[in-house]
């Protein structure tokens, strides 16, 4: 079971996930009823389909007794009619039944797997490829359906197509069961020797979608470089590698599955059991009508030898879909969202003790200490990589400290609830992301229940109300994905007015204006300054205009804090100061 994570859901249902099998089965015991009515719908119905032979049988004997009525007959008919019926009717239970059954599987299932996803760290998702991620969430998550319908439940309905016909026989006459029962041990062998080769593929397979879809994913989602860069032909070749690996896992399914020996030993038992049959008839143990009952049920035996060739690889995908999803919720995360934490308003204190924080075995920050007031504008400057957005980023603990303590308002923000805390805490950063949605949802984000009037109010701060109602659709203009459709210092606008909305006690500002034009520019500032004084400020920048109304300004060299001030102090005595803005 995870033990961290920074999301939790209402009313979430725990599963036993401590193998692909046991999470299955955890999965469908939730809705007993289903595999219970598909289990007893199959016996009956295979019981309906099974009887039908033996009918079959009693009219054959009927015809050949001299003096046979058409009555007698016509009873037998009527019958055959009578069991196709609950044959028909129990049918679409059952399959009704399986398909609710794998429906609700794949829902849940999806559901947990999202809820994971939303649990998990940024260093986690910054690990993961989105490609790989969509191929678990949709193609593996798909083949638990598949795996449950058709796959176990034909599998079901074969067990109980086996199981019925050899029960018929064995009250035609035991000594019919010979033949059978040597089928039934022959059949066994090859099946498991089947799964066993079958296994390793339908893992390869999974696992090679995951990687082709990723690389698709990849190349799409960087289509402007991929262009500019003239690497076309090279995105191709790489695309072909891959979808001739995924091919090739399925030429070798393919292989194994022409291979299926099953086929081969019901074809003998068939004949063999006819031969059998005919000798014991000879002795006068059994009718004719009885041999011809014996060979229909015998008969019935291909149908689940036949559609295990099927069924078996679809449970194989299932099980190594379901292998998949494990690994990414099974993963630990290290973050804890800490619902019994701290939950109350923030002043804004911001305080950093001695903290360290690096990626694995690269050190980002080493020892930064410093202290920020309520409603004070700290600006963070440096060179780039000298860990000014890592550092806002322990803030709101996107990631956590390695040594050392981030404090806001006096408490650990390893103490404070997860959603407390970032609920109160806003980021703008140069790289915006926009959902695709309209852009009043856009804006609202975070603050769902705002109305018109107060986004529109908050647009108008961030400068953004004007060019959003030169769109003929307004505020209810959709965005393209990650906002393709809008210009960057749009795009930046909207984020801003979405930070505006949420009123937050700590906003950061990670170059958020780098896209906007000066006039623009100054304009937010104003609205940015008039907002700062009542709560937080951290500002990543290089631009002087902004820097120049900082209450205090870090500089950052390699990860390490080596002077704070105002403007003035800094120019005065810090030569690294100097050399960023003085040429």
């Amino acid at each position: 079971m995870v033990s961290k994570r920074e999301f939790t859901p209402e009313n979430e249902h725990n599963y036993n996930r401590s193998g692909p099998v046991r999470w299955i089965i955890a999965h469908a015991v939730r809705y007993p009823m289903f595999p219970l009515v598909v289990l007893l719908a199959a016996l009956v119905n295979n019981f309906f389909v099974s009887y039908v032979q033996v009918y079959i049988g009693r009219a054959f004997d009927l015809i050949t007794l001299p003096g046979f009525t058409m009555a007698q007959l016509l009873a037998i008919a009527l019958s055959i009619i009578a069991v196709t019926v609950g044959q028909g009717l129990t049918g679409v239970l059952r399959t009704g039944a399986v398909e609710f059954l794998a429906q609700r599987i794949e829902r849940d299932s999806r559901e947990e797997l999202y809820v994971s996803l939303l649990g998990k760290s940024q260093t986690f998702h910054g690990r993961q490829r989105v490609g790989d991620i969509m191929a678990r969430a949709t193609n593996d998550v798909r083949s638990l359906n598949y795996m449950f319908s058709p796959g176990l439940g034909l599998i079901t309905d074969s067990a109980t197509g086996i199981l019925m016909p050899i029960l018929l026989i064995a009250r035609i006459s035991p000594s019919l069961l010979l033949v059978p029962s040597l089928f039934l041990v022959l059949l066994g062998i090859t099946i498991f020797d089947y799964n066993r080769r079958l296994g390793p593929v339908s893992e390869g397979l999974r696992g090679q979608f995951g990687k082709m879809n990723a690389g698709l994913e990849e190349a799409i989602a960087g289509i402007e470089v991929v262009k500019a860069n003239v690497q076309e032909n090279y995105q191709w070749k790489k695309f072909v590698g891959d979808a001739s690996a995924f091919r090739d896992f399925y030429v070798r399914q393919g292989i194994i599955q022409a291979r299926y020996l099953p086929l081969l030993v019901f074809g003998l038992a068939w004949g063999a059991g006819l031969l059998h049959a005919l000798l014991i008839w000879r002795t006068g143990a059994i009718t004719l009508g009885q041999v011809v009952a014996f060979m229909g049920l015998l008969g019935i035996l291909r149908f689940p030898t036949f559609i295990s060739v099927f069924t078996f690889n679809l449970v194989q995908l299932g099980v190594a879909g379901a292998r998949r999803i494990l690994e990414i919720i099974n993963t630990e995360t290290e973050l804890d969202e800490n619902q019994a934490g701290v939950s109350q308003p923030i002043r804004g204190d911001v305080t950093f003790e001695h903290v360290s924080f690096g990626y694995g075995d690269k050190c980002i920050l080493q020892d930064i200490s410093f202290s920020a007031h309520a409603g004070e504008t700290v600006a963070i400057v440096g060179l780039t990589g000298s860990g000014k957005t890592t550092l806002t980023r322990l803030i709101n603990r996107i990631f956590d400290v390695d040594s050392g303590r981030v404090l806001v308002d006096g408490i650990d923000v390893r103490d404070w609830s997860l959603e407390s805390l970032r609920s109160q805490i806003s980021t703008i950063e140069q790289d915006v992301f926009l959902f695709s949605r309209t852009l009043a949802e856009n804006i609202a984000f975070g603050c769902a229940d705002a109305g018109q009037g107060e986004i529109e109010a908050a647009a108008r701060a961030a400068q953004a109300h004007d060019f959003i109602t030169g769109f003929a659709e307004g505020y209810q203009t959709e965005v393209g994905e990650r906002g393709v459709t809008l210009s960057g210092g749009q795009r930046q606008r909207v984020a801003i007015a979405r930070a505006f909305l949420t009123d937050p006690r700590i906003l950061i500002l990670d170059d958020s204006t780098s896209a906007i034009d000066s006039a623009t520019e100054d304009q937010i500032q104003r609205a940015m300054r008039r907002i700062s004084r009542e709560r937080t400020t951290f500002l990543i920048t290089h631009r002087l205009s902004q820097i120049r109304w900082a209450d205090r300004i870090l500089l950052l060299r390699r990860g390490a804090l080596v002077e704070q001030g105002t403007h003035e102090e800094l120019l005065a005595r810090s030569p690294d100061y100097r050399r960023i803005f003085v040429r």
